[in-house]
């Protein structure tokens, strides 16, 4: 077995690549590069489940990053168990094939509860009084406490919300040196989400976005250098291209103001009261999984999502099976956003309605994906002060909410979800051993096959003339 590293560089796009990226055009020149085909929805449960089992969503259920646990009548976003999924794992192949076969799993998602034999993610402790204190979650327990001596405590406020910054991502590169020098896998799987996050803030053609380019770019020069010190072949992924978004759609909205939607109230706020609404919509970037009681509810449903602007498509059952997203979990209807929109979870007609939990860094609270969770309130004059009085507040064991997110959908700037990016925006394959790889566009659920060959050697045919021209375009 020949040892790989795939890094999963969330984001990343051919039109990324350039003056700001040296190590990955550099490593773009030496490898082979090749268009990837990813799923719908284009998120990242979706597509990381797809690639570890190589199968699409209507065979391994993670249709989203969040869906209605129908036997709970909840909604639940961002699950970590690894049983949710359906379908054999790269890892579970792998030692088919030769039981000395080892994985590590370094932060990609559903990664607890799994049979890879290293496996670290985030998970922050809760407390009762109401605190969230950074943390992460090892298997096993013990690479926790050593990952956090040698590396400090995982920094969780800068892995998502408004103090997003590469510290993260940063950390979990270094404990992906570290596991790869201390445990030797054979597999190792790293995520490195930071581009993710400015690239909603700002959009793809902002030039702001040139810092944080040049800082993951830094990041995976680190990882491909150790790689190929260590003898390891390197994949780099992505999961999937960020486009320019301009208008917000608030399709909980329309639903609500047509009857369907009900909510509970609850001390001046609202909530989404899913057992009792004859349909609401789970919005997850630009794709929203349509949730219906009663089946014929189904066309007045349709109409009046046809109703709503920004909607490019309504998927019923025969367009769910067409595109590999007819799985009980899923929505009776799916709504996917036109290009340039993406969809809102806000479901109140009122802000002075909206729940406490909609002005806070929530991700398991809201019913569905919050963008606006990267942005400080931009009415808050003084944000440094207002969020140091709130974290004294705490310190001193009083309650305070971090109610500092502002309920403005227009500043985000960049989404996903989409499978039919342009092509300099959409994702893409590297690898140090471009043989590995075959020609042309590479589809999301190779991905497990292509990690497998390229432990246990099986090269492709070389590509013709004309699949190397096709390639470069």
């Amino acid at each position: 077995m020949h040892p790989l590293l795939v890094l999963n560089v969330v984001g990343l796009t051919p039109e990324l690549i350039g003056e700001h990226t040296p190590n990955l055009s550099a490593f773009a020149e030496r490898s082979g590069v090749r268009p990837l085909q990813t799923v719908t929805p284009a998120v990242t449960c979706s597509v990381q489940a797809t690639f570890l089992t190589g199968t699409p969503p209507t065979d391994h259920g993670a249709v989203g990053n969040g869906w209605l646990f129908r036997d709970l009548a909840e909604i639940w976003l961002w699950r970590q168990s690894n049983k949710l999924l359906d379908g054999e794992r790269v890892w579970d192949a792998g030692k088919r094939r030769d039981k000395a076969f080892t994985c590590a799993n370094m932060f990609w998602w559903f990664n607890m509860a799994s049979s890879a034999d290293y496996a670290v993610t985030p998970r922050p402790i809760y407390k009762a009084d109401g605190r969230k204190i950074p943390d992460c979650y090892a298997q096993p327990s013990e690479l926790r406490d050593e990952l956090t001596r040698t590396l400090g405590t995982f920094p969780l406020f800068s892995f998502w919300g408004p103090a997003t910054n590469i510290s993260s991502t940063r950390w979990i590169a270094d404990a992906t040196l570290h596991v790869m020098a201390s445990r030797n896998p054979t597999l190792t799987l790293a995520y490195l989400p930071h581009l993710d996050y400015v690239l909603q803030r700002l959009g793809p053609d902002d030039p702001g976005i040139a810092p944080d380019l040049r800082e993951i770019d830094d990041v995976v020069g680190d990882l491909v250098k150790a790689a190929d010190a260590s003898g390891r072949n390197v994949m780099i992924v992505s999961e999937y291209g960020i486009v320019p978004v301009k208008r917000p759609v608030h399709i909980n909205r329309a639903l609500r103001q047509s009857g369907f939607l009900a909510v509970r109230e609850e001390l001046g706020g609202e909530l989404l009261d899913a057992p009792q609404s004859r349909a609401f919509a789970l919005a997850d970037h630009q794709v929203a999984h349509v949730y219906i009681a009663d089946p014929d509810d189904i066309p007045r449903v349709r109409a009046v999502l046809e109703q709503i602007g920004g909607i490019d498509e309504i998927w019923g059952t025969e367009e769910k099976r067409v595109h590999g997203l007819d799985h009980e979990r899923s929505g009776e209807l799916v709504a996917i956003a036109r290009p340039d929109a993406w969809f809102t979870y806000y479901y109140w007609l009122d802000d002075a309605r909206a729940p406490d939990f909609a002005r806070l860094v929530e991700i398991h609270r809201k019913p569905g994906y919050d963008p606006v969770e990267l942005f400080l309130d931009p009415e808050i004059k003084w944000p440094k002060l207002a969020i140091g009085w709130r974290l004294l507040k705490r310190a001193l064991g009083l309650r305070a909410l971090m109610d500092v997110i502002p309920l403005d959908a227009s500043l985000v700037r960049g989404s996903h979800g989409r499978a039919d990016n342009p092509p300099e925006r959409s994702p893409l394959v590297m690898s140090s051993a471009p043989g590995m790889l075959p020609g042309g566009v590479i589809e999301a659920s190779e991905i497990k096959q292509i990690m497998l060959d390229h432990v246990f050697g099986v090269e492709r045919e070389p590509q013709t003339a004309a699949e190397m021209e096709h390639t470069r375009a």
